[in-house]
């Protein structure tokens, strides 16, 4: 068959590739575009004779890999730096000594624990541009009045310098001397593993002083193989063929790099690792009797190597015994363990890497990182299962490390609760999909990359029915976080004049996508009415994101029934509060509401909004208020085998702080037309004697029953979580009384216990 390509064609395919093959280094952070024209380019130091040779490296509990205590070696010695009058200069000039663009911050107090050893420099003072720390004034190299009660840390960027030169100052072999090079990467060797995505196996090339190396694999370990494979989103690593790998190697000489690798295995990043044997007198020759490092490694359940244009089975569902929550992105989240058919939390007391890695690799993703502590992915709610935790970092599941469990331990609530980011594969994604006209980079015109007539084209998303959940996908296929708002127009911003026609229709997604493309969509042949330019769909994003959780106790506990007259019902009846008999049911005749009050918390990361503003909101005359959504929770009653024999629903009448936690101020306040919303951290609370609080249950025969509450039902504020926006209990009437047990919040329990919810199995919101 004669090819149909065409030069265009071609050229207009390799740009894209080269684009994938430039995502595999994301993951590390550098920005789009690498290296940054911003940057000045690094030149090694050239040091007065007289300045103390020193190298520096960071140690201590991490949750980073580009943060932690800092540590000088000096005179065949490890030793640490004091914080006093230590500044962000000093910071700075510390992590540019270590190869990162700048320092992010800085920490007193042994904040990343106690060092050992000499404490090298006390009362430093550096103006933020010198070479190196030795050149910062100072009581002297040694003389110090501290303890190692005062070690000073540092964060740095995770940006590195372009061009940044490896440079051991120090003539002798340090065997514990940390790896900081410009970037690491993995490059596919054989044509048929340059087709695919996410490259798994290849060359491991150093990049030092803006040139890329190989790695004489003569010093070379499995345990090495482990940390590269992490570093890339694999959890863990495979043999390979040698033998078509020494072919190549013969016919291509290989330019190697000046040092060996030594990894202990449970590093979550190559910089964790120290120099091996200095490999320099070898230079670019046979490097002895070895060829270049290869490694293979195995993806993860969530991923599959797949050819460029099929994704579609990247994508698989999550280990059922250890879960992430509440994360934007795929490898992100609150870790949640499931014991005794409940899912829980894990305090992070003692929470660092190490731990976090062996969530990742569990889960099917890389190491981690980052170990996420106080709740910062939102709290979860039921027990905190694990405490204290303690990895050697080989574990195949967190559950087989060392720890405590809480009720053995003191005080450890929801606002302590772990959570990871872990190091997931450049799948390619990214360069699939842009923004376009925005103020900012969080917002625009949701613009693609699609094939038509055998080219790749950008163009723009029909926003037919596009709402909340499909913005989501966006947002996380960009990597900025949630999506604040969903827009059908976008004729406010102004993108790119060849991209206004449409190229994808009919999108529908789940929410749990990692790409546009993996939703529902009309294929070839598009539709939308609507057409696209000023009707092309459009995204804002937001790095934090709120989460509505129901309290079940609450719920249990106030149930009840009243028999109320109809001449009583007038307003409700009129908002459709009622069941449709109730439209023959005489003034001085009673219906009978099921009654329960309504505690919802707001347990994410930023503040829950209506989605209009107040200025839109609609006003009831019969009630007397202002509705600032419409439908704000879905109340149902069903049978045991599925079907709804009553239901009800609440308009956000009056969204407010009726409550906060120890600490929290109050926001919103419905009284005198305030804002409306629920602050981070607070409560509203509907009581149950409140108008459409009820479902109408007159038409409802005795019997056994599930009772279901849905918050935020259309998806109307995007949320962190939707998952948990239901609570579900097992309800009695016996045509005179009712009871209500066994409620729980959707998703809290295996899936065994939610199906037949057995006992009396409650979990709390919070144990504050």
């Amino acid at each position: 068959m004669p090819s149909t390509w065409s030069l265009p064609c071609f050229l207009a395919k390799l740009v894209f590739l080269w684009g994938l093959c430039q995502a595999q280094y994301e993951i590390l952070g550098y920005p789009p575009g690498y290296p940054d024209p911003s940057i000045e380019h690094y030149t090694p130091p050239v040091l007065p004779e007289d300045t103390p040779r020193i190298q520096l490296r960071l140690a201590g509990d991490k949750r980073k890999h580009n943060e932690g205590r800092v540590e000088v070696y000096y005179e065949g010695e490890w030793g640490t730096v004091c914080d006093d009058d230590f500044t962000i200069h000093n910071a700075h000039v510390v992590c540019r000594e270590l190869g990162y663009v700048e320092a992010v911050s800085w920490s007193p107090s042994s904040k990343y624990g106690k060092g050992e050893g000499r404490i090298w420099f006390d009362n430093v003072h550096c103006t933020g541009n010198e070479k190196t720390l030795a050149l910062c004034p100072s009581n002297g190299i040694g003389v110090s009045d501290c303890k190692h009660t005062e070690d000073v840390g540092v964060l740095c960027s995770d940006r590195r310098i372009p061009g940044f030169k490896f440079v051991n100052t120090l003539t002798n072999n340090i065997d514990n001397l940390n790896i900081h090079v410009e970037d690491v990467r993995i490059r596919a060797i054989l044509s048929s593993l340059r087709k695919r995505t996410p490259v798994t196996e290849g060359y491991v090339e150093i990049k030092d002083g803006g040139r890329w190396r190989q790695i004489c694999d003569e010093e070379w370990t499995q345990m090495n193989s482990r940390v590269i494979c992490g570093m890339f989103g694999f959890p863990g690593e495979k043999r390979y063929n040698t033998r078509v790998y020494k072919m190549f190697a013969r016919r291509r000489k290989p330019a190697y790099w000046d040092y060996s690798v030594n990894c202990t295995g449970n590093e979550a990043h190559l910089s964790g690792c120290t120099l091996g044997k200095a490999l320099a007198s070898k230079g670019n020759r046979t490097c002895g009797q070895g060829l270049p490092v290869v490694v293979s490694c195995v993806p993860g359940r969530s991923f599959s190597p797949a050819p460029m244009t099929g994704f579609r089975k990247a994508y698989r569902h999550e280990h059922p015994l250890v879960r992430l929550r509440g994360g934007a992105v795929v490898g992100e989240g609150r870790v949640e363990v499931l014991k005794n058919g409940e899912w829980g939390t894990i305090c992070d007391d003692n929470w660092n890497l190490m731990a976090a890695t062996v969530v990742c690799r569990e889960l099917g993703y890389g190491s981690a990182k980052e170990a996420l502590n106080g709740g910062r992915l939102g709290q979860g709610m039921g027990p905190v299962h694990l405490n204290e935790v303690d990895c050697t970092g080989f574990e195949k599941s967190i559950t087989d490390c060392s720890f405590t469990m809480d009720n053995e331990s003191l005080g450890c609530s929801h606002e302590e609760d772990a959570g990871v980011r872990c190091n997931i594969p450049a799948m390619g994604f990214q360069q699939r999909l842009r923004l376009s006209g925005g103020r900012s980079p969080f917002e625009g015109r949701v613009e693609v990359l699609a094939e038509r007539n055998g080219s790749l084209v950008w163009g723009t998303v029909c926003s037919e029915g596009w709402g909340t959940m499909e913005a989501m996908v966006v947002c996380r296929q960009l990597g900025l976080g949630f999506a604040s708002s969903a827009f059908q127009e976008s004729w406010y911003w102004m993108g790119q004049v060849n991209a206004d026609s449409v190229v994808m229709s009919g999108v529908r997604c789940s929410g749990t996508e990692m790409s546009l493309s993996h939703c529902l969509h009309h294929g070839e042949y598009l539709h939308c009415p609507r057409g696209g330019g000023r009707f092309a769909a459009g995204v804002s994003c937001s790095e934090t994101a709120p989460d509505l959780v129901l309290n079940p106790q609450v719920v249990e506990e106030t149930t009840y029934l009243e028999d109320r007259p109809m001449f009583m019902l007038q307003c409700a009846y009129e908002e459709n509060c009622l069941s449709s008999t109730a439209s023959s049911t005489p003034a001085n005749a009673f219906r009978r509401l099921l009654r329960f009050s309504s505690q919802i918390h707001n347990n994410g990361q930023s503040d829950f909004r209506p989605k209009l503003n107040r200025e839109s909101w609609v006003w009831h005359d019969c009630h007397r208020h202002y509705h600032s959504m419409e439908v704000f929770t879905h109340y149902d009653l069903f049978s045991l085998n599925g079907t709804k024999v009553a239901e009800g629903h609440k308009a956000s009448f009056c969204l407010e702080d009726s409550e906060c936690d120890e600490g929290i101020e109050k926001k919103y306040e419905c009284a005198n037309f305030g804002e409306q919303g629920i602050t981070l951290g607070c409560w509203d609370t509907y009581r149950h004697d409140i108008d459409c609080q009820w479902v109408d249950i007159t038409d409802v025969k005795p019997g056994d029953y599930i009772f279901q509450v849905i918050l935020n039902p259309n998806y109307e504020v995007p949320e962190s979580d939707f998952s948990n926006n239901i609570v579900k209990c097992r309800c009695r009437y016996d045509g005179h009384r009712i009871w209500m047990y066994s409620c729980h919040i959707g998703g809290s329990m295996s899936a065994e216990v939610e199906e037949t919810f057995p006992g009396l199995l409650s979990n709390q919101v919070t144990h504050r």
